[in-house]
């Protein structure tokens, strides 16, 4: 999936008011690098690592110790730092979009699918570092040229929005563009004044909208072809395309709303209200637990409706006891800061499997291999 926003957005007032003047106590006990080092470690609200992607322009903070405190690894902090399973939000709309184009036609674009989730990744790159420079910076190299993230950032949307355009140049149907350049769109007043429609508790329904119907089908109209030889032309709008969006966009948004469970004094503080902030953390599990029922009844309606294929259905129930894990961790520990620091990787982790299980089941579909 796609976001960007030009200009980067600059921090908000609020942030850059209570980071760049540091108490007094707070420069004495940053001395050194060792007792700087005891501060990340032992203080489970200070603002080291940035959110996932599909977290955009938040303002709560991952902190150092969660999930693990003294005895975090250098490799965990990397990791988390780098945030590479979040990236299945890049591969899962492209793969699902695309294996729903080939149940319609039996053709893939090889091409094109690796270009766009190229181009995906590296805007998700972007997203990554922006929110970066939304949420933690102080503001002060906000318009410095030189700056890492400013570079860095602005060569991996460029990059990434030529895959795009490139792409729709090779299927020819502006349905593609227009969709993309709407879950683009929710990505910007999600994160970017004077909109910071987060702030509002609106997170989840565009994370929805952006990751489910837009992208999703968008990815599937990027397989059409402008070329009539290729037997393809302009791909109609099927059900079995909207129902999948519809499903991706379901897991893609869990991942969201989990993401918030350990971050509530955080968004308070800066005046973030997050759904969970609104309805609590015991009312937020069974939310959570509503969330991933209604995945499962779902995809039994969609396929008793012939919306789906009955491959999809078989595949994606034997993803159920990863849909258990998700409710029964998240009903067990939302009331520990430290340990519902991984409710959102358990989501991840849903999503991924969910959707590489539909995306096959489409693929499976066509070739008639399973009745």
């Amino acid at each position: 999936m796609a976001f960007f926003a030009i200009p980067l957005c600059p921090p908000p007032p609020l942030l850059s008011r209570r980071i760049s003047s540091p108490s007094p106590l707070l420069s004495r006990r940053i001395s050194s690098p060792s007792s700087l080092r005891r501060i990340l470690v032992r203080n489970p609200r200070f603002p080291l690592l940035p959110r996932s992607s599909s977290e955009p322009a938040t303002k709560g903070f991952d902190a150092v110790g969660e999930g693990g405190g003294d005895k975090i690894s250098r490799a965990t902090l990397l990791w988390r730092a780098a945030k590479l399973p979040i990236y299945s939000v890049a591969l899962v709309p492209l793969t699902v979009g695309s294996a729903a184009a080939y149940l319609h036609t039996g053709l893939f674009f090889a091409k094109r699918y690796l270009v766009l989730l190229t181009a995906s990744v590296l805007v998700i790159t972007w997203l990554n570092l922006s929110n970066d420079v939304y949420d933690f910076d102080t503001g002060a190299d906000k318009n410095k040229k030189e700056s890492v993230v400013n570079i860095v950032g602005s060569i991996s949307l460029f990059l990434g929005f030529m895959g795009l355009v490139w792409s729709f140049a090779e299927a020819g149907d502006i349905r593609f563009l227009l969709l993309i350049l709407h879950a683009i769109l929710c990505g910007y007043v999600y994160q970017c004044p004077p909109f910071r429609l987060s702030y509002q508790g609106l997170g989840e329904p565009l994370c929805f909208a952006a990751f489910g119907p837009f992208a999703t089908t968008a990815f599937y109209f990027s397989n059409s072809s402008k070329n009539s030889l290729s037997g393809t032309g302009l791909l109609p709008l099927t059900g079995t395309v909207l129902t999948a969006s519809f499903l991706v966009g379901l897991t893609t948004t869990l991942i969201l709303f989990c993401s918030h469970f350990h971050q509530i004094d955080g968004d308070l503080a800066v005046g973030k209200i997050s759904p969970l902030v609104r309805i609590g953390t015991e009312a937020g599990s069974s939310v959570v637990k509503l969330g991933v029922v209604s995945l499962y009844v779902l995809l039994l309606v969609f396929g008793l409706s012939k919306a789906l294929p009955t491959t999809c259905v078989f595949l994606c129930a034997l993803t159920l006891p990863v849909g258990a894990l998700v409710t029964n961790f998240v009903d067990k520990n939302y009331n520990d800061n430290i340990k519902i620091f991984m409710a959102k990787y358990y989501c991840v982790r849903l999503h991924a499997l969910f959707g590489t299980a539909l995306a096959f089941g489409l693929f499976i579909a066509r070739n008639r291999t399973i009745p």
